[in-house]
């Protein structure tokens, strides 16, 4: 999230719909990546119970999890798979390809 907003003035992505988590999936495929790229959601335990949100603040309105995900142990952030368009939650602190979103 900082690479994104100090190098590039932007935010992780935030995705609100099936044609947008289609849309960035295919642009993550056109640059030929083998690890799946962070997008903007997070989830951490509030007030007790774990939630997910974007970094962006935008509204919680959709979600693309994959089986078993997210994880409710430790905060988390969140891949988007290039193989099959489904979100998983990853350890915050791995390198990975992102999209950033201006």
């Amino acid at each position: 999230q900082h690479y994104c907003q100090d190098v590039y003035r932007g935010r992780l992505a935030s995705v609100h719909s099936a044609a947008r988590n289609q849309e960035l999936q295919k642009l993550a495929q056109t640059y030929h990546i083998a690890i799946s790229p962070w997008i903007g959601a997070v989830t951490s335990r509030r007030a007790g119970q774990w939630e997910s949100s974007w970094e962006d603040s935008s509204p919680w309105n959709y979600a693309n999890w994959a089986p078993t995900h997210p994880f409710h142990i430790v905060t988390t952030c969140t891949s988007l798979s290039i193989q099959d368009g489904l979100w998983r939650s990853r350890f915050c602190f791995q390198l990975r390809p992102f999209i950033c979103q201006y």
